[in-house]
């Protein structure tokens, strides 16, 4: 096929004389249906943005392709390796008395970096001095412990921990969902199921009620 080329002009000359009359003009061309007809300039920058952004997106999904798989996130997760062996078990120290919250307060609550100085201020700990020290580290610098959330219900389900711990209400032990925990060092993932159909069986077998309303609203 023979292309032939056809000269025109743009619309919009650039430079004017004083009278007002066009200098010059602008001379474009493009390509239809085997012939180079001119194209106006507004049309040129279109086509050569159009034909950048293709380019761009071929390029990036071709990477895509090619890229590998996401590294996998590793088991040790806290910024101190916070031993619940020792605390709840060993010494047998309440769960409450760092939850502070669980049986007043939808969540359990964190425990802030004071309530745990207020022990190791003195206790250097003979096990792992060096996780001792990075909450001396937190403590001095004023930060807070960035604890990284291990036990978690999907955001369309409430779960108040007062309705279950509080005595006049569930009184359920902490291990009825936790599992455990006295027996477990860092606590790095869930052992529980965590699902509706393990909640809907609890509520069950203890006559509470299975409501929908009950956990979501």
């Amino acid at each position: 096929m023979t292309l032939t080329l056809q000269k025109g002009y743009s619309s919009f000359p650039h430079r004017f004389s004083a009278a007002g009359q066009p200098l010059e003009k602008t001379v474009h061309y493009r390509v239809l249906f085997g012939q180079l007809e001119p194209m106006k300039k507004p049309w040129v920058l279109a086509a050569a943005t159009g034909i950048a952004a293709f380019s761009a997106l071929a390029f990036v999904q071709s990477q895509e392709g090619d890229s590998p798989p996401p590294p996998q996130a590793t088991t040790s997760v806290q910024p101190i390796a916070f031993p619940h062996n020792t605390h709840a078990g060993d010494f047998q120290i309440d769960c409450q008395y760092c939850h502070f919250s669980a049986e007043r307060s939808m969540d359990a609550g964190i425990p802030p970096v004071a309530a745990c100085m207020g022990c190791h201020t003195v206790i250097q700990g003979r096990n792992n001095p060096e996780e001792v020290q990075k909450l001396r580290d937190f403590w001095q610098r004023g930060e807070p412990i960035p604890w990284v959330r291990i036990y978690k219900v999907a955001d369309h389900v409430k779960f108040p921990h007062m309705r279950h711990v509080a005595k006049d209400a569930g009184d359920f032990e902490c291990q009825e969902c936790h599992g455990t925990v006295e027996e477990i060092g860092v606590i790095e993932e869930v052992e529980q199921p965590l699902r509706m159909g393990w909640c809907v069986d609890c509520h069950r077998q203890n006559e509470a009620s299975v409501d929908c309303t009950v956990c979501h609203y």
